[in-house]
Formats: C-alpha cells, sequence, structure tokens
C-alpha cells in the first residue's frame, strides 16, 4: 500500500508559478506508476500528468502540455508537479495518486488509480 500526502497548493495570479509536491510512503512506491489529477467545483476529476516507475517517460493533458512538469525523485519517496504560466482554469484542488499495477500504461482514467492524496488547493486569480 502507498499513503501519499500532497502539498504546494496556494493562490497565484495569472502567468504565475507553482511546485506542487507529493510525499509518499510504503514499501511498493519505488515501483509505482504516479499521476496527477485535478478537480474544479462542479467537474468530475480529470487527468493532468503521470510518470513511469523509473522517471523514464511522461505523458500530459492536452489542456498542461508545454506548461506543466512531473518528476519523481524515488530517494526522497516524492513526486513533484511544477506549474507555470498558470490560467484561472488550472483552478482546482490537484491529488496525487498511484496507478495501479494491473493498468497498463499509458493511462488517464481515475479508475485506474488508487492511494488518493487528501488534496491540495490550487486557486489562479488576480
Amino acid at each position: 500500500q502507498v499513503q501519499l500526502v500532497e502539498s504546494g497548493g496556494g493562490l497565484v495570479q495569472p502567468g504565475g508559478s507553482l511546485r506542487l509536491s507529493c510525499a509518499a510512503s510504503g514499501r511498493t512506491f519505488s515501483t509505482c506508476d504516479m499521476g496527477w489529477f485535478r478537480q474544479a467545483p462542479g467537474k468530475e476529476r480529470e487527468f493532468v500528468a503521470a510518470i513511469r516507475w523509473n522517471g523514464g517517460s511522461t505523458t500530459y493533458a492536452n489542456s498542461v502540455k508545454g506548461r506543466f512538469t512531473i518528476s519523481k525523485d524515488s530517494a526522497k519517496n516524492a513526486v513533484y508537479l511544477q506549474m507555470n504560466s498558470l490560467n484561472p482554469e488550472d483552478t482546482a484542488v490537484y491529488y496525487c495518486a498511484a496507478q495501479r499495477p494491473s493498468a497498463t500504461w499509458p493511462t488517464t482514467r481515475p479508475r485506474d488509480f488508487f492511494s488518493w492524496g487528501q488534496g491540495t488547493q490550487v486557486t489562479v486569480s488576480s
């Protein structure tokens, strides 16, 4: 089992940047593909980015491609999401999650992930 805790959210002006962190614990973290999702009020949870267990491959939603970067530091048991050029449409609660071993990479479906963190709020507003 993997336990996840997100941090780093906050209020930022349009065009600004934030770096989200996801601290992980559990024996299987080092072998898990990891993902970031977000959920805005009244909307379904949507895929943002994912990274393979060894950091060898990444995938992004079209809406964040070129602006967000996902990374993983297995030595620190952490996953990060660097978010640049933020706009109001990025406002949401951001969650990290571990991909189920049975799921095929790449997947963007929330049901293919487990061990969700509690989320961190990101608000982009002037």
